[in-house]
């Protein structure tokens, strides 16, 4: 898989340009993910937390938790505590004000902390959460591995990432609406115009599909499972430890 980056003239790695491009769009984050994708990230995150009903998770860990949404839709199951981890403070200070608005600080902790170094024991969570935050991992393979040492045996992993359609002429429409129509957006309220280059290009280079469950088969997960949402513009993943 290519490394795509979202900042091209600077030597930094991609995980620190990633925390940077966070926290640079954090204040617009929400308001540009619920109008550019006309609300229906709202019912992806409903459908990929319902993909963990059955398994009544008592601890949770959401993974590139952002400004927590995924994590607060979790909340729905009544889990007895989310912990949520970014690597950008921006975004987990918007986490914070909606932990405190909502006076949830008993159930949902927010800290900063990377992907492929989880800083927790082995055989710890119920369930690991990560949505739109896969394809920003810098090594794929190595989140995914500690995603899997952090689990309990029996454990459930739920991912919610963007796919690419492959039929007309939803392929086209997406690919017209992603590369031309979302970065003029993304630059007109974001005042970071590389932040939403930077979307389409990961989402193109990040190997969705059968590609992805294979990655989480090798990494030991197994009942492995990929779900298309709307047309196959994104897709729920499962896999159990």
């Amino acid at each position: 898989m290519n490394e795509i980056r979202p900042y091209l003239h600077t030597e930094s790695s991609k995980k620190e340009q990633v925390a940077t491009m966070f926290d640079k769009i954090a204040h617009s984050y929400d308001f540009l993910n619920h109008f550019l994708s006309l609300g229906i990230d709202k019912i992806w995150r409903k459908k990929a937390i319902r993909e963990l009903a059955d398994a009544k998770p008592k601890l949770i860990l959401d993974v590139a938790t952002g400004t927590g949404d995924f994590a607060l839709e979790a909340l729905k199951l009544n889990p007895e505590k989310i912990i949520g981890i970014d690597i950008s403070n921006g975004m987990l200070d918007i986490a914070r004000k909606k932990i405190i608005t909502k006076q949830l600080n008993e159930l949902f902790e927010v800290r900063l902390g990377d992907s492929e170094q989880l800083d927790f024991e082995s055989n710890k969570f119920d369930a690991v959460t990560v949505s739109f935050g896969v394809r920003n991992f810098e090594n794929l393979q190595k989140g995914i591995s500690e995603i899997f040492r952090v689990l309990k045996p029996g454990g459930k992993l739920i991912v919610l990432e963007f796919s690419r359609p492959k039929k007309f002429p939803v392929k086209q429409a997406y690919n017209f609406y992603f590369f031309s129509i979302l970065p003029l957006f993304g630059k007109l309220f974001s005042k970071d115009q590389r932040a939403y280059n930077y979307l389409p290009e990961s989402v193109a280079a990040f190997p969705d599909g059968d590609a992805f469950t294979a990655i989480l088969i090798q990494e030991g997960f197994h009942h492995t499972t990929n779900k298309t949402l709307t047309f196959g513009i994104s897709s729920i993943y499962t896999g159990i430890k």
